[in-house]
C-alpha cells in the first residue's frame, strides 16, 4: 500500500452542473473525496451545461477558465467529478498541461489506499488496470513502433500492443485469484448456513457510521473514523442477542454480523465488478441493516444510491431494517417504526452514544422469530463471541 506525500497535491476541483439538483451537497462530498486522497484542494471550479462537450466534457470556454486556474494557482493536478472519456481525459490533459483524473479514478485511488487485505488489494489492482486499460493510449501516443537493437530484433509491435498485453495477463491472473478465494468463502457461507446461524450485515451510505455501530454493537474494535472509505475489509462477528424468547424457554439467539464497505453515488462500475465476490456475502445476508446519517441533509438521495447499488448487485430482495443513525446531532429521541403490517421499518440509533441499541437488539431478535433461525440455550450451549476478520475478504 502506498502513501501520499505529507503535503499533498495541489488539485483544481471541477463539478458542472447538468441540472440533476443537489448541487451543493455533490461538491461537498467532492471535496471530502479529493481530501481523502490526499489532494490539497486550492480551487473548485463550477458552472452549468445542457450537456456534456464530447471533446473536453466542460466546453471551450470553461476549459480555459480551469488552465487559468493552474496557473494562478500552481496546480499539479485536475479533479473532475465526473466520469471522463479516454478521449476527453486525453484532451484536456493537452490543453491543461496538467494530470487530469475522474472521479471514477479518483474513487479507485481511495480504495488503494484504505485496502489492507489480500483480496482487498487484489480486488483494486484488478479494478484500476481496467479502468486503465483504455486509456493506455493517454501514455504511449508518442512512441511510434520500438526500435531494432540488442534483445528487440524482430517483427515488433507498438509499445501500446506491449503495454495491453501485459495488462491483459496481469487481469487475467487477477481474475484467477480472485475466483479462487471466491470459492473459499463459498464453502465458509456453506458452513454457516448448515449451522442455521443468521446472518446480517450492515450496508449504508460511506461515513454513515456503519464501522462505529458494529464497534457499539460487538466491541469488536473494527477501525471507524469520520472520513469516506474508512472501512474497506469486511469484518465478520458472532453476535448473542438476548430475549429471543419463545414457549420452550430458551432465550437467546446467535447471528454473525459483518461490516461492509460503504456505498456511494454513482459507484464505478469497475469497482462494484471487481468487488463482485466480496459483495456477494450482502446477497447471502439473510437481513440487511440499512444505516443511514439521520443527521445529513442529502440523506434520502444516499438512501437512494445505497439502493441502486444493491438492485444492481441483486441484494433488493433481502429483508432490511433502516437504522437512523446519528440521533445525537439532530435531538431526536430513540424509536422504533413499524408499517402497516406491523413489521419493524426502521430503527433511531446513536451508535456514538448507544442510546437506541438496546431497540436495536430487541428488533434482530424479532426479526431472528420472524426468519425462524434456531433459539440458543445460553445456559447449555455458550456463545463465545468471536473475532473472524477475513483476511481474504475486502468490501
Amino acid at each position: 500500500m502506498f502513501e501520499r506525500p505529507a503535503a499533498g497535491e495541489r488539485a483544481i476541483l471541477v463539478q458542472l452542473d447538468f441540472g440533476e439538483g443537489d448541487v451543493a451537497e455533490r461538491l461537498d462530498e467532492f471535496r471530502l473525496l479529493a481530501g481523502s486522497a490526499g489532494a490539497v484542494p486550492i480551487a473548485t471550479i463550477t458552472g452549468k451545461r445542457d450537456r456534456p462537450d464530447p471533446k473536453t466534457y466542460a466546453g471551450s470556454g470553461k476549459v480555459e477558465e480551469i488552465r487559468a486556474a493552474t496557473i494562478l494557482h500552481g496546480a499539479e493536478l485536475v479533479i473532475f467529478n465526473h466520469e471522463l472519456s479516454p478521449a476527453q481525459q486525453r484532451n484536456l490533459e493537452k490543453a491543461l498541461e496538467r494530470r487530469v483524473i475522474d472521479r471514477t479514478a479518483l474513487i479507485l485511488d481511495i480504495f488503494a489506499l484504505r485496502a489492507k487485505s489480500h483480496e482487498g488489494k487484489l480486488q483494486v489492482e484488478l479494478a484500476q488496470l481496467e479502468h486503465q486499460l483504455t486509456r493506455l493510449v493517454r501514455g504511449w501516443s508518442h512512441l511510434e513502433r520500438q526500435r531494432g537493437g540488442i534483445g528487440l530484433r524482430g517483427p515488433g509491435e507498438k509499445q501500446l500492443e506491449t503495454d495491453r498485453r501485459l495488462l491483459g495477463k496481469r487481469i487475467a491472473v487477477l481474475k484467477e485469484r480472485l475466483r479462487q478465494l471466491e470459492r473459499q468463502r463459498a464453502v465458509r457461507r456453506k458452513g454457516r448456513s448448515r449451522s442455521e446461524v443468521l446472518s446480517v450485515s450492515l450496508v449504508g451510505y460511506t461515513n454513515a457510521g456503519k464501522s462505529t455501530l458494529f464497534n457499539a454493537l460487538t466491541k469488536a474494535g473494527a477501525y471507524a473514523a469520520d472520513q469516506l472509505f474508512a472501512t474497506l475489509d469486511t469484518t465478520s462477528r458472532k453476535l448473542y442477542v438476548p430475549s429471543c424468547e419463545l414457549e420452550n424457554g430458551r432465550s437467546g439467539c446467535q447471528i454473525v454480523l459483518s461490516d461492509t464497505v460503504g456505498f456511494i453515488r454513482d459507484l464505478p462500475h469497475a469497482l462494484v465488478a471487481a468487488f463482485h465476490a466480496t459483495l456477494e456475502e450482502t446477497v447471502a445476508a439473510d437481513l440487511l441493516l440499512h444505516v443511514v446519517d439521520a443527521a445529513s441533509p442529502d440523506r434520502d438521495q444516499q438512501m437512494r444510491a445505497v439502493l441502486q447499488v444493491l438492485a444492481e448487485i441483486g441484494a433488493a430482495g433481502v429483508p432490511q431494517i433502516v437504522v437512523l443513525n446519528k440521533i445525537d446531532l439532530t435531538g431526536v429521541a430513540p424509536g422504533v417504526e413499524r408499517d402497516e403490517c406491523d413489521n419493524i421499518a426502521r430503527v433511531r440509533v446513536s451508535a456514538k452514544t448507544g442510546a437506541g441499541l438496546d431497540l436495536l437488539r430487541a428488533a434482530l431478535a424479532e426479526m431472528s422469530r420472524k426468519l425462524a433461525m434456531p433459539i440458543i440455550d445460553k445456559t447449555t450451549h455458550p456463545i463465545t463471541e468471536h473475532d473472524h476478520r477475513h483476511s481474504d475478504v475486502a468490501q
